[in-house]
């Protein structure tokens, strides 16, 4: 550095320590006076002082409340929980409180390959017993829903929404709930094959008779409280029945969703779809209002638990 450079820079330095000490004696004068007034002998003579500390004090318990208030997290499975006990009391109670988090996304590839394998043990089945008229397999043509007159097919995937997000929590809960118990009690892995279903794909999907008879709004999935299952054995899906190890998971499915209040497709008299359930929530009505309330609390549980 420069002579002219240090003797600038000690002039001003200089220049600022005169108006520095008076701030310093200013402020300490004040500070003695603000502690002076807050005794309890100076409340009369010293009244306006200790409006001054009131009013510091509340400052700052305003902004220690804002700033917690802001940067505090948001525990998402306390609102879920809050939720489940105002809505579905008895949910709440089987879960004790302990609200469970959705898996991760099946990989399509793998679903891709189950299905083509389902095709095969389904073909393999039909050659060996070319006189037996069973009823139809959930991956050709899928079972029928007899309230809704609904078949539900594995094979098209397009459109299909493998997400847990638009699940109601009444619904989802639950299912979760199976999963938890069919993996600890059982060791069987399931999967999401298909969980909301829009009244869009729905319309496409009634194009067909052999796929379903239901318009949109008179399916569960669009109610975001109905879903397909499949399973998972050494890393790949498994979907057909025809699998014995899977038919055993599906029963054992069906039992474990029927005791905590679902209604197993498995049970249906004319065709069985051992992998639907689906919540029959009381009171609902099959409108597109509805359906827009129930997906959207999903939603909402949803976005406050970035993980789902």
């Amino acid at each position: 550095m420069s002579y002219e450079l240090r003797h600038k820079a000690r002039d001003f330095a200089q220049a600022l320590l005169p108006s520095g000490k008076k701030k310093l004696i200013h402020a300490r004068n004040f500070a003695q006076q603000m502690n002076h007034a807050a005794s309890a002998q100076q409340t009369q003579t010293h009244w306006h002082l200790q409006q001054w500390w009131i009013l510091v004090a509340g400052m700052f318990l305003l902004s220690s409340i804002m700033v917690f208030s802001f940067t505090r997290q948001i525990d998402p499975t306390k609102i879920e929980a809050d939720y489940l006990r105002q809505v579905d009391p008895q949910i709440y109670t089987l879960l004790n409180g302990d609200i469970l988090t959705p898996p991760p996304e099946v990989n399509e590839n793998l679903v891709d390959d189950a299905i083509v394998q389902a095709i095969i043990l389904e073909k393999k089945y039909n050659d060996n017993n070319p006189t037996v008229v069973m009823a139809p397999s959930p991956v050709t043509v899928a079972p029928y829903d007899e309230e809704a007159g609904e078949v539900h097919s594995h094979f098209d995937t397009s459109m299909v929404d493998r997400k847990w997000d638009r699940m109601n929590p009444r619904y989802k809960q639950r299912l979760l709930m199976v999963f938890k118990i069919m993996k600890e009690r059982y060791n069987y892995d399931l999967v999401l094959l298909e969980g909301y279903r829009s009244p869009g794909r729905q319309n496409m999907l009634s194009g067909n008779p052999n796929t379903t008879k239901a318009r949109a709004y008179q399916s569960y999935h669009q109610f975001g409280l109905a879903a397909d299952v499949a399973f998972r054995r050494d890393g790949k899906v498994v979907i057909s029945e025809r699998d014995p190890w899977a038919m055993r998971g599906y029963q054992l499915y069906g039992e474990v969703a029927e005791s905590v209040g679902l209604t197993w497709g498995g049970r249906w008299k004319s065709i069985h779809d051992y992998g639907h359930t689906e919540y029959k929530m009381p009171g609902l009505q099959k409108t597109a209002e509805m359906a827009e309330r129930l997906t959207t609390e999903g939603r909402l549980m949803a976005n406050a638990n970035p993980t789902n």
